[in-house]
């Protein structure tokens, strides 16, 4: 099993959130993420890249989609099980 961040996975590909990383104590987007679903267990997929510097990166996370900034997806660490 390896870990990653979410910015650095290819889209199309299914993954499964590890944990979401604080950057700081309290950590309010990390917490947000956390409110948004993004917790340990949690399919996660990246449906797409936007145009100018890879953001915003569009995700689905259950059945959900969001637009997350690079920086916000780099504190979700995904999994896989390969």
């Amino acid at each position: 099993m390896s870990t990653f961040n979410l910015s650095t996975s290819s889209p199309g590909k299914t993954c499964v959130v590890d944990h979401v990383e604080d950057l700081q104590t309290p950590d309010p987007i990390s917490n947000r993420l956390r409110d948004l679903g993004f917790v340990s267990g949690e399919t996660v997929k990246i449906i797409a890249f936007g145009p100018f510097g890879a953001n915003p990166i569009a995700v689905q996370v259950g059945s959900t989609r969001f637009a997350l900034r690079r920086n916000e997806a780099a504190r979700i660490i995904i999994r896989t099980d390969s």
